[in-house]
């Protein structure tokens, strides 16, 4: 059972390593052409005919300040779960609350996934919800986003095993 724990633990942590990742890199949607654009939630940069890139905060419509919101949650729920997760080789009973922690982030995590294609429609971008015009694609970050999202499932599905009764019958 101690194993699972540390499997279950690493994988919660390297969820939150990505998801922190993705929030700090501007490359959530990238546009190529003559003026090379990158937007995240926290910054957008622009290399105009390829010249120095310029960075700026970006204006959050709705959609992406939603997003953010859900994403910063889910960051803050993945770093408790691991906090717990450590603490529960003191307290068994961690466990439990670690279970239900990581499943929040799983929750606001999927959220985050529904909502942030909302903001497609965007002057910068030009597209429209859930869809991007031809010169536009979603970057590196949104895919690590997307594997966070991946590891969390799979981390509590371990978690739920953890944390599940065992029961034995005997026939």
């Amino acid at each position: 059972m101690d194993k699972l724990i540390v499997i279950a633990g690493l994988l919660f942590f390297t969820a939150d390593v990505f998801a922190l990742t993705s929030l700090f890199n501007p490359m959530w949607v990238v546009s190529r052409g003559s003026g090379a654009m990158t937007m995240g939630l926290i910054s957008q940069c622009l290399t105009i005919f390829g010249r120095e890139t310029v960075c700026m905060p970006p204006t959050l419509c709705p959609a992406w300040q939603a997003a953010l919101f859900f994403i910063v949650c889910a960051i803050i729920c993945l770093t408790t779960t691991c906090v717990m997760f450590a603490y529960s080789h003191r307290r068994q009973s961690a466990l439990d609350y670690a279970r239900w922690f990581s499943f929040s982030a799983m929750v606001l995590l999927c959220l985050a996934a529904i909502v942030f294609p909302m903001g497609f429609y965007v002057d910068e971008i030009g597209g429209e919800p859930y869809k991007l015009p031809s010169t536009v694609s979603v970057g590196s970050s949104y895919v690590i986003f997307l594997l966070s999202i991946v590891l969390t499932v799979v981390s509590e599905l371990f978690a739920g095993k953890l944390c599940a009764p065992l029961f034995i019958t005997r026939g």
